[in-house]
């Protein structure tokens, strides 16, 4: 799924269930940083890696460990970029060239609402006003879930060219629709208007970033990639 929101410069690479925490053989220092860490949570961080590292071979990459730096971004190795996510069932990673991608950010979340009080947490008005009017055309999508998927999307892509926390609210994230698509799977595009002075990338400061998402196999996808000037 995450393949089909992404240029063709970027490499993605999923799996469902457990798949790839079995056949991935963790680094020293990955192992270190799951001394404490409980079963769910070593095979999410193992499968994820598995398929960040598969992905990097595709690109004629070699393996290297992934470990989290600043506010738990994943520091890849010199020369690529990416973004890693997981949820329950479901893991997935996607790497690029530097060369080719300023950043980019995925965020896979399951298509269920979100839990009382969220939304009032992470949406702005105008927001939560187009989530309606989206609701009322398309009522079986859980677009407040769709919504909390873009935000981390866009997060994940701001984080590396700013190193700055970006708020839920200094984000409006709106959400299209493409023409003809149908609701089983269900998919278009998305806009982030930066509401604080966007990252320099190219000489240029950046107001807006874009991404794609779609909703198919019970799951929520978005992803989010910022181009060279």
């Amino acid at each position: 799924m995450i393949e089909e929101l992404l240029p063709e410069s970027v490499v993605a690479v999923e799996s469902y269930g457990d798949d790839g925490a079995e056949d991935t053989t963790l680094y020293p220092e990955e192992q270190a940083l799951l001394t404490r860490a409980v079963a769910k949570r070593r095979r999410e961080f193992t499968a994820v890696r598995g398929c960040a590292r598969r992905a990097m071979d595709k690109l004629g990459v070699a393996p290297a460990p992934i470990l989290p730096g600043e506010r738990g971004a994943p520091q890849w190795p010199a020369g690529l970029i990416g973004s890693m996510t997981h949820c329950e069932g479901y893991t997935a990673a996607a790497v690029a060239r530097a060369t080719d991608l300023a950043s980019l950010g995925i965020d896979a979340e399951p298509h269920l609402v979100l839990p009382d009080g969220v939304l009032g947490a992470v949406a702005l008005p105008t927001e939560v006003a187009r989530l309606g009017s989206l609701g009322v055309r398309i009522p079986d999508v859980h677009w407040d879930r769709l919504l909390f998927s873009a935000k981390e999307s866009v997060y994940k892509a701001w984080f590396p060219l700013t190193a700055k926390w970006l708020d839920f609210s200094e984000a409006d994230i709106d959400i299209f629709v493409d023409p003809g698509a149908g609701v089983h799977p269900l998919s278009g595009r998305l806009r982030a208007k930066l509401l604080v002075p966007g990252p320099l990338v190219g000489g240029d400061r950046l107001g807006f970033f874009d991404g794609r998402w779609t909703v198919q196999r019970g799951l929520v996808t978005t992803a989010v990639t910022v181009p060279h000037g």
